[in-house]
């Protein structure tokens, strides 16, 4: 069975520098859980707590019911995939994927019926006597994960390993990495600065920004449903408005910005008198003429055709910024650069958080 993770209040202080501030989450046994945040949030230091490399200054680390504070790497029923995957270029692929059993003392025979298991399994059959330099990119990838597994490993980490890919191929191996999470039932931690990795691989993702944990939810509440401005701001594209919270009622906050009153979601705090930030994403954002709900007067800019959807780029009267997608159907409604257009969203297509 595979083993959950439990991080308790962890923290992490290096000088001066807190790089991780009273952490804590659960990891359900089997789950594909990403951390997805900026450069310098804090993101790898959590994993090389959970992996022992080093320690916490405060607060516990859990693993499969074992408080594991204070073992070492060896002592951990975990395994890691690093950014620059480190396999050995003078050693074949099986034995590289076999590496960890021989520091175990298994015998030659035992790892090399190992590593061919792991071969079939990573989709790479009789690539056990090739040497790494003859592999593509996809397939280095494939080989430093069933190094990983070679050692049964209850929980799998795995830091930001497709960053050296290209988009084609970070795009198929992102699919097979959760395929063979899902094959394997092994406990994936996997740490990220790519949202639309972390969307697409997770069950749940947990949001971090300067060492502190921001929220944790399934990829879809996450999108729809930010807990502050940080993830709104973070995950995906969006809008922002800001302006002070005239009243809450019905669950709908009125926030009087600059375009005018505008009514959204009240998210957790949002309370009259607040100053505040109204949500919405470009794809809830309408160029229908008279359409009920809230309403910007704007400029048209530019539109940027991505295939399915094409992005206008948009100005408020003051300059603001405003991004709205179209179908790639309806392009024959898209306004002329320099245009005016007016731009609508229904109150419940938008978010209002405390603005921090």
């Amino acid at each position: 069975m595979s083993h959950s993770v439990e991080l308790a209040g962890i923290e992490m202080i290096f000088g001066a520098v807190r790089a991780v501030e009273k952490f804590s989450a659960t990891v359900e046994g089997g789950e594909f859980f990403s951390i997805l945040g900026p450069s310098g949030c804090g993101k790898t230091t959590v994993l090389r707590l959970v992996a022992g490399f080093i320690q916490p200054t405060s607060g516990r680390i859990v693993i499969g019911g074992k408080d594991v504070t204070g073992q070492g790497p060896h002592q951990r029923p975990t395994s890691m995939i690093f950014q620059s995957l480190a396999l050995f270029p003078l050693m074949p692929v099986w034995e590289n994927i076999a590496f960890g059993l021989e520091v175990r003392g298994v015998s030659k025979a035992q790892r090399r019926r190992r590593a061919d298991e792991l071969l079939e399994l990573i989709a790479l059959p009789g690539f056990g006597d090739r040497m790494v330099h003859e592999l593509s990119g996809g397939q280095k990838q494939r080989v430093a994960i069933a190094r990983a597994l070679a050692v049964d490993p209850e929980v799998l980490l795995l830091d930001e390993p497709l960053s050296a890919l290209d988009l084609k191929l970070r795009q198929h191996m992102r699919a097979e990495l959760r395929a063979l999470q899902k094959r394997t039932g092994v406990t994936f931690i996997y740490i990220t600065h790519d949202q639309s990795e972390a969307l697409a691989m997770s069950d749940r993702v947990a949001v971090m920004s300067a060492g502190k944990l921001q929220q944790i939810a399934t990829p879809r509440e996450l999108y729809a449903n930010p807990a502050t401005s940080f993830v709104a701001r973070f995950v995906g594209e969006t809008n922002e408005f800001t302006g002070r919270v005239r009243d809450v009622a019905n669950g709908l906050a009125a926030v009087e910005t600059r375009h005018g009153m505008l009514r959204g979601r009240a998210g957790p705090g949002v309370k009259s008198g607040v100053e505040a930030a109204l949500y919405v994403r470009p794809e809830a954002v309408s160029l229908s003429v008279g359409a009920p709900g809230n309403r910007i007067a704007a400029l048209a800019d530019r539109l940027e055709f991505e295939g399915a959807v094409a992005m206008l780029h948009a100005r408020t009267n003051d300059g603001a910024p405003v991004l709205a997608a179209i179908a790639n159907r309806r392009l024959d409604e898209a306004p002329l650069a320099g245009g005016p257009i007016q731009l609508s969203f229904a109150p419940a297509e938008a978010l209002v958080l405390a603005y921090v």
